[in-house]
């Protein structure tokens, strides 16, 4: 068993140092074939296309794998079903304290907000 996940975390780590160089490869021959032609901008290294990436990522936040919740279907229906277990007074406070720590939709939160909640 002990071996079996020693081969596990050799082969992710292989296989995830081969993913970042040739993501690391095609940031940095998109960047030094299409932007230094339309943008005039300078050529770029291969460390400095890392870099990019690593930026996207920070500002961005994509490369998301399993595990993300944000737009899943599955995270929709399971909040869906909750929100139909719920009673009138849970549905209530769930709001309320939503709407105490978001503000609501730009700061407000009305029937219109409820039921594109529900629609969703």
């Amino acid at each position: 068993m002990k071996k079996f996940w020693i081969k596990k975390g050799i082969m992710i780590l292989i296989f995830g140092t081969i993913a970042v160089t040739v993501f690391g490869f095609i940031v940095m021959g998109l960047w030094n074939n299409i932007l230094v032609q339309v943008l005039s901008v300078k050529v770029i290294s291969f460390w400095q296309a890392l870099g990019i990436l690593l930026l996207s990522k920070i500002l961005f936040g994509g490369f998301h794998g399993r595990g993300s919740w944000r737009g899943s279907p599955a995270w929709k229906e399971k909040m869906k079903q909750r929100w139909d277990k719920m009673t009138p007074d849970e549905r209530e406070k769930f709001k309320a304290e939503w709407k105490n720590r978001c503000g609501g939709r730009w700061g407000r939160f009305d029937k219109k907000d409820e039921e594109t909640m529900m629609a969703d």
